[in-house]
């Protein structure tokens, strides 16, 4: 399928609506529960991951709007090991399934359109940029 805009600018604002989202709800809980909040008793590497996520989200964020790549790639290590992390605490306190399914459907986005993203990235410094091709 041949886009007939960069795929990079497109890509790079799904993801800052969807991280800003996600930003969102940490810094909502943050707000609620404070730093060192348990989630209710779970593993503290858990707590300590979805407590990091307040700064990853929002760093993701920047980077996708000042040093693309480095935006795509950190936006793709915090949505696998999220679904990663979210996983092994579904298994151990039980699944919200709607929220895990949102975030498992979020990675398959990522992964699929990150590298198309990346590759039109490099394409950023000609004249003119020809439309992509979405394998």
């Amino acid at each position: 399928m041949r886009l007939p805009v960069p795929a990079s600018p497109l890509v790079r604002g799904f993801y800052i609506v969807c991280l800003a989202g996600a930003a969102f709800n940490h810094v909502r809980i943050l707000a609620e529960h404070g730093l060192w909040w348990d989630y209710g008793g779970i593993h503290p590497f858990i707590a300590g991951f979805w407590t990091a996520l307040n700064l990853f989200d929002s760093l993701a964020i920047v980077l996708l709007l000042l040093a693309p790549r480095a935006g795509l790639a950190l936006t793709t290590a915090i949505i696998v090991a999220d679904v990663a992390v979210n996983a092994c605490a579904g298994l151990a306190y039980g699944f919200d399934w709607r929220a895990f399914g949102a975030q498992a459907l979020f990675m398959v986005i990522v992964l699929a359109t990150v590298g198309p993203a990346w590759r039109d990235l490099g394409r950023r410094n000609r004249a003119v940029q020809p439309p992509i091709t979405l394998r």
